[in-house]
């Protein structure tokens, strides 16, 4: 039933009824909600612009200074580091567990079990004191002589570390995301690639893997964005990046809120432009999905333009 209110029909002067004349029902709930929505944004709005506490002309100093754009380029390095070592280990961890061989299929599942059980920040420091547990890392025959080492230490280092705990953690969500999307390809595809003959590792390159994207982006999307905030976890490492200079600099002048703005613009800027990548690589792998995908902002923006002219 519409929502819309009909009037009674109206007798003519032939005695037949005119047409219904149809009333617009009045949403006034919706209306007064959006009012208080409205209030509640200005009156944020102008918090922000009135406080002094927020000491705006402090951010603007800090914002683009040559320590926060250096942490920021640090940021992005373990994020980028983390993203492709995890996804690329965790692919093969995926395949690990889709094989039919029972020892791959428990190795996997205990690695996963594993990193997704024990927090970040504890692999982390673990990773960070690896030379209390192997003084020196090095290359032999197993559980005989070895033929090369090197201390741990001089190997690995802060930042290895740092990499080294994120793409072993990355690596655990990333499997069973790649997991998922494998299985949501359809199992006739595989069966017809084996049929025409086409070997398997290309059946997982060329068949599998491509129609998984869809399936796989959305989630490795969300993922990733997590990553690039979960690294301000590495600041127990006394690592420069983003959050751990925003400490270091609140440290020393005493002004926290401005300094905590300024790592809040810059991970909203960041996971901003992430957004809009994955935006465009959900839009590309759709392409055969999807005949007639919705345009972009940009072509909307571009089309609003020219309504406005042409109505001008």
């Amino acid at each position: 039933m519409s929502s819309d209110t009909l009037t009674p029909p109206a007798e003519r002067l032939d005695g037949r009824p005119s047409e219904f004349t149809v009333v617009p029902a009045r949403h006034y709930a919706r209306w007064a909600a959006a009012v208080a929505v409205l209030v509640l944004v200005a009156q944020f709005a102008h918090g922000l612009a009135t406080n002094p506490v927020w000491e705006w002309h402090v951010f603007a100093d800090y914002v683009f200074s040559e320590t926060i754009v250096e942490a920021v380029w640090v940021t992005l390095q373990l994020t980028a580091y983390a993203t492709v070592l995890g996804f690329l280990l965790g692919t093969v961890i995926a395949f690990m567990r889709l094989s039919h061989s029972p020892v791959l299929q428990t190795v996997a599942w205990t690695y996963i079990w594993i990193f997704r059980s024990i927090p970040m920040i504890v692999q982390l420091v673990f990773w960070f004191n690896l030379s209390a547990l192997y003084e020196r890392l090095g290359v032999g025959i197993p559980f005989g002589p070895v033929f090369w080492s090197v201390d741990s230490n001089s190997l690995i280092g802060t930042i290895g570390a740092a990499v080294i705990g994120l793409t072993l953690h990355q690596a655990a969500y990333a499997a069973e995301i790649v997991r998922g999307g494998v299985l949501a390809v359809d199992p006739g595809q595989r069966e017809a690639a084996a049929a025409l003959g086409i070997p398997r590792l290309r059946q997982i390159r060329r068949i599998v893997l491509p129609q998984a994207m869809r399936a796989i982006l959305p989630t490795a999307g969300n993922e990733i964005i997590g990553l690039l905030k979960g690294t301000s976890v590495v600041y127990v490492m006394s690592i420069g990046e983003l959050f751990y200079q925003v400490q270091v600099i609140y440290g020393r002048n005493g002004r926290v809120i401005p300094l905590l703005l300024v790592a809040t613009a810059w991970y909203v800027v960041l996971t901003s432009l992430l957004s809009v990548a994955q935006y465009y690589v959900e839009r590309h792998y759709a392409r055969g999905a999807d005949r007639t995908p919705p345009p972009t902002p940009l072509q909307r923006a571009r089309r609003a333009l020219k309504t406005l002219g042409d109505s001008r």
